[in-house]
């Protein structure tokens, strides 16, 4: 097709032409640069036009590259409008199901989406439990997500630009020990008791890395060891084994379910909070959303999940990113 419009190579045109950096771009679009490379030169083929300027060392957009791009911009903004009526408005008149991941069975996600569905009957709510906010950003991204739950402010900038998200939790942490460990017969475990551990985040699964972040920022200059990258654990019996065979502990919240044969210890002195907000595609409008976060401030107003001890602790990037918690439906 001479004039393909396909809004994947568009959103590829857009990417480049913001960051004027292929490497970047393909972060933003979680694709690979390789990828995104082979897309210019296929819309450049088919449009039968340089769109950039390139070289080893710079990216610019050509004088017809310039030209295009508020067109194109134009192009995906009506997209994406019609895509919200689609989906706020489809065929027959009610709302089609709404996808939303809820992270980990015993987390935040999983107690809105049944009190969503006990006061929303007539909408459907599909879940899953993929656990791990970069992963369905991306889904997100790529529309075969709709809604999540984490820790916004360990997405990169450009990702955070594509969602918007409400505050509705801070999780207090605890560390899961092995049985015989020193501490384990303490009722909680203050912070600096932990110098010298090595601490399993999750490091090297590429599907939570803004929890690996926030473990990182906890245990900078305290002198806790953050565990290496492993590969992403995935069954109880595994997740048992790798630990115990490498006597590492767990950095988890209060209420993640016990990890068999670990003793699970609230962290204090100070208090580490991991905040939770309720996250959804930029520009979703689906009565879904709102009855999840209609959920969400319920369960938070009885259960004073907002509340922020005054010994607590939360990283730089997260105290300045709750001032832009979104609230738009």
């Amino acid at each position: 097709m001479r004039h393909d419009i396909n809004p994947r190579l568009l959103r590829a045109f857009v990417a480049v032409a913001e960051e004027l950096h292929f490497t970047r771009a393909a972060a933003r679009l979680f694709v690979a640069q390789q990828a995104l490379s082979r897309d210019i030169r296929h819309l450049e083929r088919v449009w039968g036009r340089a769109l950039f300027e390139r070289d080893t060392r710079h990216v610019a957009l050509t004088r017809e590259g310039q030209r295009l791009l508020p067109l194109v911009r134009h192009v995906l903004a009506a997209q994406e409008q019609l895509g919200r009526e689609l989906e706020q408005t489809p065929a027959g008149g009610s709302a089609r199901p709404l996808i939303v991941d809820v992270a980990l069975h015993g987390s935040t996600g999983p107690r809105v989406l049944a009190a969503a569905r006990e006061a929303a009957p007539g909408l459907e709510f599909v879940s899953r439990f993929h656990s791990g906010l970069t992963r369905a950003a991306a889904e997100m991204a790529d529309g075969r997500l709709d809604v999540s739950f984490g820790r916004v402010a360990g997405l990169p900038r450009a990702v955070r630009a594509g969602l918007e998200h409400r505050l509705i939790r801070y999780d207090r942490l605890a560390v899961h020990l092995p049985p015989e460990h020193r501490l384990a017969a303490l009722p909680h475990v203050p912070l600096a008791a932990l110098a010298g551990e090595t601490v399993y985040a999750a490091a090297g699964n590429e599907d939570t890395t803004e929890w690996t972040d926030y473990a990182r920022a906890l245990f900078a200059g305290r002198g806790i060891g953050l565990a290496p990258p492993f590969p992403k654990i995935e069954g109880e019996a595994e997740f048992r084994r790798v630990m115990r065979k490498h006597g590492w502990s767990v950095l988890a919240n209060v209420d993640f379910s016990d990890v068999p044969e670990m003793a699970r210890r609230p962290l204090t002195d100070p208090v580490p909070l991991s905040p939770v907000s309720l996250v959804w595609r930029r520009g979703l409008r689906h009565p879904g959303v709102r009855a999840l976060a209609d959920a969400a401030q319920a369960l938070g107003t009885a259960g004073d999940w907002l509340e922020r001890p005054p010994d607590s602790w939360l990283p730089d990037a997260d105290r300045t990113l709750a001032a832009e918690s979104t609230h738009s439906f």
